[in-house]
């Protein structure tokens, strides 16, 4: 068979290394012996290095001609759905590293840990040989569980390797989540680290027209500081034994939507909710708290542009620029906004549907989360991401118990009444975990309209014609 490029590249190195050391081992004998080379080792001595001279000069050829190929290289076809993704490392040379992922949803392998959990109640070598049934697919969800099983050293490999594989895993989780939440599909905003504190200014100074010898203004700033500590957001999903016990691959987006759906909502109605005050030390106010905002003036056409133009001089008015703020609203509002026509029956805002787009030259994020008012009102909020500090820990911790007893209730008063037990009605549940805080950098960060309701039927008042 013929060698390739790389491995003539090796030979041709493994046989200059060789006459080099022979070259140096006829220099130490003369050396020790006190003399000069005799006819023998000068003819042995100049082929060796003849030889040197036209290997250095092959292997330069070689290697040009390794830069052509590795230029001109087709990368593999990824398309195929039959064939697992492969990941090639750029500049890896002849011996890239290749990673091989199958083709499984994202969020299977985390899934099926949470399910081995629950499926063990808690026993970490029964969810071991729970996980085997899935080794074939998604063998880190084993390695994972193994290494919680046995204790292992910084120097063992076996034992670094499964906590790489419970990191993926995790982060596999979070790309799940992320576009599924609010402030997951808006870019911009300010990341920061959590339990910081950073100077804020409350007031700027002032300067006046001052005439020729007169005195000038002195005037003072005001600042205050701003701190942004640690929240957690948590939910637990109940499933029954029969659910988790009986579980295939059918089951499973069941329960990976389950967990998603529990953390999106907290985290995506707090955000927004201008009803959620600031709780001290427990969770953030929504960046709607203490926002501007302005009352709807209609439900037609005219009266959403000119209240649109309203929020825009809200932001304009204090020197916040819109560029690159993001629209949030209920995906219906989103529609009803792209169903509008004008006279001629065209389209009054082409480039809004339920699934977002633009409005007014913005993107739309749309949300089943965005709160309504008290008359079944909703509203259309604007966002400037550039003025929220946002502090994401960026991890999901998961645990599963069927032992505990729960007040299963979606606001808990904690005072022990009305407990369910788990292990009583044959239960399990799974917790979920993840650190995230954020506040907004100044009052004006977000506007939004109150009570929308636009491209809604006019009423009839009832009068004649």
């Amino acid at each position: 068979m013929k060698p390739t490029i790389a491995e003539q590249i090796a030979a041709f190195e493994a046989r200059r290394a060789a006459s080099c050391a022979r070259m140096a081992e006829i220099m130490d004998t003369a050396a020790a012996d006190g003399a000069t080379l005799d006819a023998a080792q000068q003819e042995e001595f100049d082929t060796l290095e003849k030889d040197i001279e036209s290997i250095d000069g092959h292997l330069r050829r070689l290697k040009t001609i390794e830069a052509h190929v590795v230029k001109s290289a087709t990368p593999v076809n990824g398309d195929n759905p039959q064939r697992s993704s492969v990941t090639r490392s750029v500049g890896a040379g002849p011996n890239p590293i290749i990673t091989i992922r199958g083709n499984l949803p994202k969020g299977t392998a985390f899934t099926r840990y949470a399910i081995a959990l629950a499926r063990s109640q808690g026993n970490l070598m029964q969810a071991v040989e729970i996980a085997k049934s899935w080794h074939d697919s998604t063998p880190e969800v084993e390695s994972v569980l193994r290494a919680a099983v046995a204790a292992g050293t910084t120097t063992d490999p076996a034992w670094a390797a499964p906590l790489v594989d419970y990191q993926n895993m995790t982060e596999e989780f979070i790309a799940l989540l992320r576009p599924a939440t609010i402030i997951g599909r808006i870019n911009g905003f300010r990341r920061v680290p959590f339990n910081v504190a950073m100077p804020a200014q409350t007031s700027a100074s002032s300067a006046q027209w001052v005439g020729e010898g007169k005195a000038k203004p002195v005037s003072a700033l005001g600042f205050e500081t701003m701190r942004l500590g640690f929240a957690k957001v948590a939910g637990i999903v109940v499933l029954t034994d029969e659910l988790v016990r009986f579980s295939n691959p059918s089951a499973e987006p069941i329960v990976r939507q389950d967990l998603i759906d529990t953390i999106t909502q907290l985290i995506d109605h707090d955000f927004i909710d201008p009803d959620k005050a600031e709780v001290k030390d427990v969770s953030p106010e929504s960046i709607t708290h203490q926002a501007t905002y302005i009352e709807a003036s209609g439900t037609d056409a005219d009266a959403l542009r000119n209240d649109i133009r309203a929020l825009f001089s809200a932001f304009t008015a204090n020197n916040v620029s819109v560029a690159g703020a993001y629209w949030i609203m209920d995906p219906v509002m989103a529609l009803t906004i792209g169903m509008m026509q004008n006279a001629l029956g065209q389209p009054e805002f082409p480039g809004i549907d339920m699934n977002g787009g633009t409005f007014f030259g913005l993107p739309v994020v749309c949300s089943t989360n965005v709160p309504k008012d008290a008359t079944d009102m909703t509203r259309i909020i604007l966002v400037q991401p550039k003025e929220v500090l946002l502090a994401d820990d960026g991890g999901v911790t998961l645990d599963a118990s069927r032992e505990a007893s729960l007040q299963m209730d979606s606001a808990p008063n904690g005072n022990g009444t009305g407990l369910v037990s788990l292990w009583q009605q044959n239960m399990v549940a799974l917790r979920a975990e993840r650190f995230i805080n954020w506040k907004a950098r100044r009052a004006l960060a977000c506007a939004y309209i109150r009570g929308a309701n636009y491209g809604a039927p006019p009423v009839d008042d009832g009068g004649g014609a």
